[in-house]
């Protein structure tokens, strides 16, 4: 929880005097009551960040106030060791009732414990897989890994894992036995596979089984010779860390991965989250400057155009869509609620995870704009959405809306939503 601060309420303070603003008048372009921004002046109540950004906003504090109200010290994403792709087993445990599992194993644990095993079969003693079978596994491996991810976007991800789970193992597995080339394509769609299962793994709030995914998925491609994979496992770094409201770590991994040597569009995708890291720090024209250069990379068509896509394969217009996302994060609520109704208007129907994702950030928008009713209408369509998908980074988004809409508790839609707007953001999100 925030803690109160008088540096924040000074400065605060200061800085509204020195814009000649009143508390009114700085309450009316907040949408915060005077009272609590009196009290916060004061040091007596606690500023949140949303409070902070959009003062930081208002006042053209340019990332200063925001600086005041640090989120509390996360531990930075590990830097996950890499391993060779034959270094373990994978032992996964399916239950009718819901509750599965999944967990890597050394080979000296599998040895030990072989006898105790109540099924298994192997297939290490099979001879080489002709160009032809190796050609049809990966044709039929590509198609169903697209329908995966269209189902992605309308279940939550405990359906879907064990067989995108199952699938990168037959592919990793399958690659041992294919010829040069065709190992090497095996193991590139596999890695994005595991790349995908890491994404699903943090929709369900776990950030560290999502980053042991995504190292699974360097080495793969790693050992089908593909290096550059390494640095979009950064940019995925990087978006736990903007998860955990750490601008400066989020900003040092997406620059990391913004090599020459790496394709054009992972490092878009890294400019991206890199200004998405800007904005949570309050640097609009840093944040300005890293989605022009994001949207330059990305207008690049470069690579095998029958491979899956990096990144999401949902969104028409990435770069604006982020755009709005970001121009939250800057205190500009009204100008990100614009942007996100034209980006979503532009998204299939069918893409319930992407519609819920910025849908609900678009909700948000309007509430911190003092647009409550708005809020609540874009809101109660999307719950159904949200039960469907069961995501932790929504959930995120979706309790601050929470918050927000706390603020109005007198209003009939805020009363009608509440109830299950508040179940519903108890998902957990680690």
């Amino acid at each position: 929880m925030p803690q109160p601060s008088t540096e924040f309420g000074e400065e605060l303070r200061r800085r509204r005097l020195d814009a000649g603003l009143s508390l009114t008048a700085l309450s009316s372009a907040v949408h915060y009551s005077k009272a609590q921004l009196s009290k916060v002046e004061r040091g007596i109540k606690a500023p949140s960040r949303d409070l902070a950004r959009l003062c930081d906003s208002a006042l053209q504090a340019g990332g200063a106030l925001i600086a005041l109200v640090a989120a509390p010290p996360a531990d930075s994403p590990a830097e996950p060791a890499a391993h060779g792709i034959d270094e373990e087993e994978w032992t996964m445990q399916l239950s009718p009732d819901g509750p599965s599992w999944f967990q890597p194993v050394g080979r000296r644990q599998v040895m030990s414990a072989g006898a105790a095993s109540l099924m298994s079969w192997r297939t290490g003693g099979q001879g080489p897989v002709s160009a032809a079978t190796g050609a049809g596994m990966l044709a039929a491996s590509r198609s169903l890994f697209t329908h995966y991810r269209r189902l992605g976007q309308n279940v939550e991800p405990g359906f879907l894992l064990p067989g995108l789970i199952a699938q990168t193992h037959t592919l990793r597995e399958l690659s041992a036995h294919a010829d040069a080339r065709t190992r090497q394509e095996l193991l590139a769609l596999g890695s994005r596979y595991a790349e995908y299962v890491g994404w699903l793994v943090q929709e369900t709030g776990d950030e560290q089984a999502a980053l042991w995914w995504t190292q699974r998925a360097v080495d793969l491609a790693a050992a089908g010779g593909d290096r550059a994979l390494a640095g979009y496992a950064l940019v995925r770094r990087a978006l736990v860390t903007m998860y955990q409201d750490d601008a400066e770590q989020t900003v040092a991994l997406a620059q990391r991965a913004q090599s020459d040597s790496l394709p054009p569009r992972i490092r878009g995708l890294a400019a991206q989250r890199e200004a998405q890291g800007h904005a949570l720090a309050g640097d609009r024209d840093a944040c300005l400057r890293a989605l022009d250069k994001a949207r330059s990379l990305l207008a690049r068509q470069e690579g095998d155009a029958d491979a899956p896509v990096i990144g999401s394969m949902h969104l028409p217009d990435s770069v604006g869509m982020v755009t709005g996302w970001c121009l939250f994060d800057l205190g500009r609520p009204q100008e990100s609620a614009v942007e996100l109704d034209r980006q979503l208007a532009r998204v299939s129907p069918d893409a319930v995870r992407t519609q819920v994702r910025y849908g609900v950030r678009r909700a948000l928008a309007y509430a911190a704009d003092g647009e409550i009713d708005h809020a609540c209408e874009l809101t109660e369509p999307l719950l159904d959405g949200v039960t469907a998908v069961r995501s932790a980074t929504v959930t995120i988004d979706l309790r601050r809306l929470a918050r927000v809409l706390s603020r109005y508790s007198d209003h009939t839609a805020v009363r009608r939503l509440a109830p299950r707007l508040g179940t519903l953001s108890r998902f957990p999100t680690s």
